[in-house]
């Protein structure tokens, strides 16, 4: 069983790293929210979505999902629209000298955390092709422990993005690279857009 830890542990890691739309959502809304209490909807959605992705893959359900030509196009479809959106709405935001900023509202963070998560094709495959493909050499217990160390990861690391996010935006006291990273952010958001739109077409094509 240890070896299955060590296994998931390495592995979760390793993907999760990664910067992507997710992983700076994250970051953002820890260093422009007041307090990390108020940036939990965003930590919350983004490890609850983590968690049903690696647990379908590991039971194979996502494998089988993603086999539907029709609902890849629908995903892929809607993801392009709200990563769109998102970008548009970070790009807008802007962080004034007393370090305030129109603040998302709770059904927003969840939106929008729930798209980059379970919108995103590189989450998405990720997650099938690396976590669920691993996860075939195991089973019983051993697989049950491969799976609860990735999701554990998953928790502690969006945990721990917004925590540095929020020291991040403390330092920051007039808001000068908060700005710029809202600026970055929405850039890398909107070419993992584009990348979806590439694959919506070939989809279609």
């Amino acid at each position: 069983m240890s070896e299955a830890i060590i296994h998931g542990f390495v592995l979760a890691i390793g993907l999760i790293i990664a910067l992507g739309a997710q992983n700076i959502f994250v970051f953002n809304q820890g260093a422009l929210q007041p307090t990390i209490i108020r940036a939990l909807p965003v930590i919350l959605t983004a490890s609850i979505c983590d968690t049903i992705l690696i647990t379908m893959a590991v039971l194979g359900v996502s494998l089988i999902v993603l086999t539907f030509q029709w609902l890849q196009m629908i995903i892929f479809g809607i993801g392009f629209i709200f990563l769109l959106y998102m970008g548009w709405s970070i790009w807008n935001s802007k962080l004034s000298k007393d370090n305030s900023v129109d603040k998302m509202s709770v059904k927003k963070q969840i939106t929008f955390a729930t798209s980059v998560s379970l919108l995103n094709p590189h989450a998405i495959l990720d997650t099938v092709a690396v976590i669920g493909t691993n996860a075939i050499r195991y089973s019983g217990h051993e697989k049950i422990a491969f799976a609860v160390t990735c999701i554990i990861v998953s928790w502690l690391w969006f945990f721990g993005l917004a925590i540095v996010g929020r020291i991040v935006g403390r330092v920051d006291t007039k808001g000068k690279w908060m700005n710029r990273l809202n600026k970055l952010s929405a850039i890398i958001i909107w070419i993992v857009a584009l990348y979806i739109g590439k694959e919506l077409i070939s989809i279609i094509l």
